[in-house]
């Protein structure tokens, strides 16, 4: 099952590059995407949120493992690091149950649930780069072996 995503958000660190047996570039990095919610719409803190900056919001955040493979993956590494803004296209991937995809979720040393979605990027852009207002995209991405696209699917 397949889900298209579209992010925009900040790598939470660097990305990290490793080859497969074959010798297949593939990266994978973390990218944050937040949502707030002025708290003069809701007072109560919804489950999961926590207060903004500057007190007048709740904010939530989620983060999206993303991989990219091949020539994507190359250009990846070399140019994108920590704190730097992104549109990533690509695939949700995740566990499914019961026809629902669910993230990855876990406890942070806080006591906060944390959850990541899993991403594989077939575009990046590069937002806010070293020079205001620049940008750059690459991509598609090449699939890993076992992807399908969606004019094969014989339905």
């Amino acid at each position: 099952m397949y889900h298209k995503v579209v992010l925009i958000g900040n790598l939470t660190r660097d990305p990290e590059m490793r080859y497969t047996p074959s010798g297949t570039a593939v990266v994978n990095f973390t990218v944050a995407t937040s949502t707030k919610i002025p708290k003069s719409t809701n007072p109560e803190c919804p489950e999961g949120w926590k207060e903004g900056y500057g007190g007048n919001t709740w904010e939530q955040t989620i983060f999206w493992r993303v991989t990219a493979w091949r020539g994507l993956a190359e250009t990846v590494n070399q140019f994108l690091s920590k704190g730097r803004q992104v549109y990533v296209e690509g695939t949700m991937n995740g566990t499914s149950e019961n026809g629902v995809l669910n993230p990855r979720t876990w406890t942070g040393n806080d006591g906060v649930v944390r959850a990541s979605f899993e991403v594989t990027a077939r575009t990046i852009k590069f937002l806010g780069g070293r020079e205001a207002g620049a940008t750059e995209e690459f991509g598609p991405s090449e699939p890993p072996p076992d992807f399908v696209e969606e004019n094969e699917i014989p339905f």
